[in-house]
C-alpha cells in the first residue's frame, strides 16, 4: 500500500494517543491531542497507510524564526523504512514556507543516527533543565 503524508492531517484523539503510547512505552492514556496542537503548534504532519495512521510528527514554533521538532513516532511494523525521515522532511519544508529559519530537534543518545544522519540535523550546542 501506499503511504501519504498529509501537513496538519486529520486525526483523531485515540488513534494519536494510541501512536504515541506505542512510540514511547507507556499506557494509552486518552490526551486531547487537537486542541493542544491547534493551541501550540505551527502544524504537523500524519502518515498514513490504507487510512490509518502509521506516523506523525508535531512542529511547534515560537511564532517567528524558529520551529521545534516534537514527538515524532512511527508505528512498530513501519519503522526503518523511512516513514519517519519523510515526516520529518515534510515538517521541514512546511517551517520553511512558513517562514521559519531554523528547525530545532532534541533527542535522546540513541536517535542520533536518525536525526543527524538520516534527516540531515547539524549538531548544535544546547541546554536542558529537567523540570
Amino acid at each position: 500500500m501506499t503511504i501519504t503524508y498529509e501537513w496538519r492531517g486529520g486525526f483523531d484523539d485515540g488513534s494519536l494517543d494510541v501512536l504515541h503510547a506505542e512510540a514511547f512505552g507507556h499506557p494509552v492514556g486518552g490526551g486531547a491531542w487537537r486542541a493542544r496542537l491547534e493551541r501550540h503548534s505551527l502544524g504537523w504532519v500524519c502518515a498514513r497507510e490504507g487510512g490509518v495512521l502509521i506516523g506523525f510528527v508535531n512542529v511547534a514554533w515560537d511564532g517567528g524564526a524558529h520551529a521545534f521538532v516534537l514527538d515524532t513516532m512511527v508505528a512498530p511494523d513501519h519503522r526503518t523504512a523511512g516513514v519517519g525521515t519523510a515526516l520529518v522532511t515534510t515538517a521541514a519544508g512546511h517551517a520553511r514556507a512558513a517562514g521559519c529559519a531554523w528547525l530545532h530537534v532534541d533527542f535522546e543518545e540513541h536517535l542520533r543516527p536518525f536525526y543527524l544522519d538520516a534527516c540531515g540535523f547539524g549538531e548544535t550546542a544546547a541546554g536542558l533543565i529537567a523540570l
